[in-house]
């Protein structure tokens, strides 16, 4: 059984707190490593090893800053099937969805290489007499990155990228779950030329959490997972006096049209829902079905539902892999039966299937519950899989409430036709991203991802534009100098008389 070890000033570091966690191959149920769990000593020595780095890498050129983004990029691009591997060996998802995360990923890799546009200033001259005013952006210090076991490489890149092209050090807690991904992610950046301490990573729990959130050489927390913790990271973060971008979870609604392609409709739905196992923020968990299409509309996502080829990730064939844990596949699963019992009607209920070889692995099928109301458990809680609710409506006025009334705000998207519905959505639901016959909104890397309401806490959205002024601080100067003319001072060339 391997041991994946902390990564501090450089070089990889032996866990001293006694204390490990297990990781799982989701496929077999079987034990793969063991990761150390960080006490307070070992959260302060890569704090410290990160401060003391931000002196010289805190004033290091664009430039320098630059081309190590760029080798970094192509180390990433070279290695992309090393990583997908390691992310399907111990997260569980398919390979094909594994590379994607990778490339996803790339993209704010990408947008870090071009940071010497994002942070050019503004002048204005002559303000007053002589008078200059300038304004720019330095970097926030030593930043602190907690990622979650969902997307161990995609999340990671989203943050340290560009919070070390605009000139920060950071710390990175990755999920315990399934670290191997981060920390070759890590390790390449150490190859393309990222100095000793500028980037760390320690592995553990609440115990390592808290005290990222409370060293006082911390100056930023960048966060993303569920929506009880990102509230405690933000209000106990900000309370010690940090700048905090914390994501949380979310409830994303589909809402389909009576004018709608029904088949691109249950194809989107399939997708959204499933892919990953549902185990993603921006996954579709309720498709808002119009009268009178929804007889229709639930039968194609049944279908393709029924179709679907679950296994382990490493298997070609496989379309969906398992959950991350046990115990994780079985809380998704228990919300069927109850919303059967809650009155719901269960279409396509996966919670008991098997996968032959693999029945020790944390697999569950896919499951469609129809006719939810938003007072079941099934409709009112982030459930994390592949099960997706549907509900009726009588016309656009219900379904949009029905978004709005969301205590969510992530990610939403409208499937129709018609080109007045869809601009007229876009502006009043009450979402931070929206889709238009798109099912999952996620923004390019130059646009920034975030939600609203209990799925974001703090001010600012992930990568983007959002993302580097979260990483930088404003600085305005004015200026004034006298003019040779004022006397004093002669810039003539010198004479004799």
């Amino acid at each position: 059984m391997k041991t994946i070890q902390h990564f501090i000033d450089g070089k990889q570091a032996d866990g001293t707190s006694g204390r490990h966690g297990t990781v799982t191959n989701p496929a077999t149920g079987d034990a793969t490593g063991q990761v150390p769990l960080a006490s307070v000593s070992e959260v302060d020595t890569a704090v410290s090893a990160a401060s003391k780095a931000f002196e010289s890498w805190g004033t290091a050129s664009l430039s320098q800053r630059t081309q190590v983004m760029f080798r970094y990029r192509e180390l990433v691009h070279a290695h992309r099937e090393e990583i997908a591997r390691l992310i399907t060996a111990e997260h569980g998802k398919v390979h094909s969805d594994a590379l994607g995360e990778v490339a996803r990923g790339l993209e704010i890799v990408e947008l870090a290489c071009g940071i010497p546009q994002h942070l050019k200033g503004e002048t204005s001259t002559q303000v007053s007499t002589r008078v200059d005013v300038e304004s720019i952006r330095q970097p926030v210090g030593v930043v602190a990155g907690i990622t979650p076991f969902n997307f161990p490489a995609m999340v990671p890149m989203w943050m340290f990228p560009v919070a070390l092209a605009c000139g920060n050090t950071f710390v990175l807690k990755p999920s315990e779950k399934d670290p191997s991904a981060t920390l070759r992610l890590v390790e390449l950046a150490h190859e393309a030329g990222v100095p000793d301490g500028v980037l760390n990573v320690v592995h553990g729990d609440k115990t390592a959490v808290d005290r990222l959130l409370e060293h006082p050489d911390v100056d930023a927390v960048s966060f993303v997972g569920s929506t009880p913790i990102a509230k405690h990271v933000h209000d106990t973060a900000s309370a010690h006096g940090k700048r905090v971008q914390a994501l949380g979870g979310a409830k994303n609604h589909m809402l389909v049209l009576p004018d709608a392609n029904l088949d691109q409709a249950a194809d989107a739905a399939v997708s959204a829902a499933y892919g990953s196992a549902g185990e993603r923020c921006m996954a579709v968990s309720v498709v808002v079905a119009v009268d009178p299409i929804g007889d229709e509309l639930v039968a194609k996502i049944a279908e393709r539902a029924r179709a679907l080829t679950i296994g382990p990730g490493d298997d070609p064939a496989s379309e969906m892999g398992p959950l991350i844990t046990a115990e994780h596949r079985d809380k998704v699963a228990s919300y069927v039966p109850r919303a059967r019992a809650q009155g719901a009607e269960v279409v396509v209920d996966g919670t008991e299937l098997a996968v032959e070889g693999h029945e020790s692995g944390f697999f569950t099928g896919v499951s469609l519950v129809d006719e939810v109301t938003p007072d079941m458990d099934v409709y009112a809680d982030e459930i994390f899989g592949p099960v997706l609710a549907v509900v009726r409506a009588e016309d656009y006025q219900e379904a949009l409430a029905l978004i709005n009334n969301s205590r969510w705000g992530n990610g939403t998207a409208i499937f129709t036709r018609d080109g007045g519905a869809a601009r007229r959505f876009q502006l009043e639901v009450q979402a931070g991203m929206v889709g238009v016959n798109v099912p999952i909104p996620v923004p390019v890397g130059y646009h920034s991802f975030g939600g609203w309401k209990d799925s974001l806490f703090g001010d600012h959205h992930i990568y983007g534009n959002d993302g580097v002024h979260f990483y930088t601080r404003g600085k305005v100067i004015t200026t004034r100098w006298p003019d040779p003319s004022d006397g004093g001072i002669d810039l003539g060339f010198p004479s004799n008389s």
